[in-house]
């Protein structure tokens, strides 16, 4: 039998809405692919722009949505997909002295997501705090797995891994935060 009920129930509804999600994660994945490609010179140290997608995703998506769109983008280089920065990809990009930004991004989307689904987030200062937040969350991922597989002391750690980027990261959380409290998705 076919059902001629022309308004949709709250199945075809909150199915629609997982559907819309999917797609805007995959997005989000796409996008931190793509910027792992764009190269701004801010310096002498030029950053990428998939962190302030990373960002973005958590702050846009929530913390289900966006940290899937993470776990997707790693397994996508994981996979064998060029898709990390300098094109890089496979098991061994984890492995090796960036691989703790990588899984931090994971956890930096949910987080994220979370303050924000907790916190609202309309207010522009409070979504800095929280995207902050983020942001340090992939430097303890990164610095933890620098120094463990590169051997380095913390403070070692810190100068190649956090310092250099103090910068270049005030301007990612600022971009990301502006972007995520102006636009609602």
């Amino acid at each position: 039998m076919v059902n001629s009920n022309k308004h949709p129930g709250p199945d075809m509804v909150s199915s629609n809405t997982d559907i819309r999600k999917m797609v805007y994660a995959s997005l989000f994945a796409a996008l931190t692919s793509i910027g792992a490609y764009i190269t701004v010179p801010l310096g002498p140290i030029p950053f990428t722009l998939q962190m302030v997608f990373v960002l973005m995703a958590g702050a846009m998506l929530g913390s289900k949505w966006g940290g899937l769109s993470m776990v997707v983008y790693v397994l996508l280089g994981i996979a064998g997909l060029p898709v990390f920065s300098n094109g890089g990809s496979g098991l061994g990009v984890i492995l090796g002295p960036t691989g703790g930004y990588l899984i931090g991004f994971i956890a930096a989307a949910f987080i994220i997501g979370y303050l924000f689904e907790m916190n609202g987030c309309n207010n522009l200062l409070k979504n800095g705090i929280f995207v902050t937040i983020g942001s340090v969350v992939i430097f303890c991922f990164g610095l933890a797995h620098l120094m463990i597989v590169a051997d380095m002391s913390f403070m070692q750690a810190v100068t190649v891994g956090f310092l250099p980027f103090i910068l270049p990261g005030i301007v990612k959380i600022a971009v990301a935060t502006g972007i995520a409290t102006k636009y609602k998705i």
